[in-house]
């Protein structure tokens, strides 16, 4: 197994992202960024890698959009406030003070499907996440290259209410069968 060649084919997918990282510091080798559209080829190019299923699970970015936009707001603010207390330190006046920044409205936040894989002969685990909106959180299904998806992703429509699309039976596997909640989101209230 070549990782070179394994990163170089996940990029020409295109993929979003494909990122090195520290094995001892996050646990796996690469980071792989796919749209939705592209997921079915990245996890090809993994199974003729000889790579096997680990995981399949999600992730609810419930107000990542918020916060980015809270964390973007404090930094402005706290330049401008730089910059008067050097105006004041050198006798000048200080500039006015810019207009509130438009709010706008806020990108939707997203659900992320995250499959992990791993390879027997050499120890090269690798990340495929994608995300979806939380509107329409539908995602192909990967259980025709491995079937022991099916299981993962059930589980994962269970908990986050992504939708598999494809899959062969995406029924309930440990909620109950007219359960029309889905309890691993922030929203999720009892």
């Amino acid at each position: 197994m070549n990782r070179a060649a394994i990163k170089q084919k996940l990029a020409a997918i295109p993929a979003e992202a494909v990122i090195e990282t520290d094995y001892d510091r996050k646990g796996f080798t690469l980071d792989v960024q796919v749209a939705p559209a592209q997921l079915v080829a990245a996890v090809s190019v993994l199974d003729a890698a000889g790579f096997f299923i680990e995981a399949v699970t999600g992730v609810d970015w419930l107000g990542e959009q918020a916060a980015l936009r809270k964390e973007a707001q404090a930094k402005i603010a706290a330049e401008a406030k730089a910059r008067a207390e050097a105006a004041a330190a050198a006798g000048e006046e200080p500039p006015p003070a810019a207009p509130p920044a438009e709010q706008g409205e806020l990108p939707e936040d997203a659900l992320e499907a995250v499959y992990d894989f791993n390879h027997y002969e050499e120890l090269c685990r690798v990340t495929v996440r994608t995300r979806v909106p939380r509107s329409k959180p539908e995602v192909p299904s990967i259980s025709e290259i491995y079937p022991g998806a099916n299981w993962h992703e059930r589980e994962t429509h269970d908990f986050f209410g992504i939708i598999f699309a494809g899959h062969p039976y995406l029924v309930p596997l440990l909620l109950p069968e007219d359960a029309d909640y889905h309890p691993l989101l922030k929203d999720f209230r009892p």
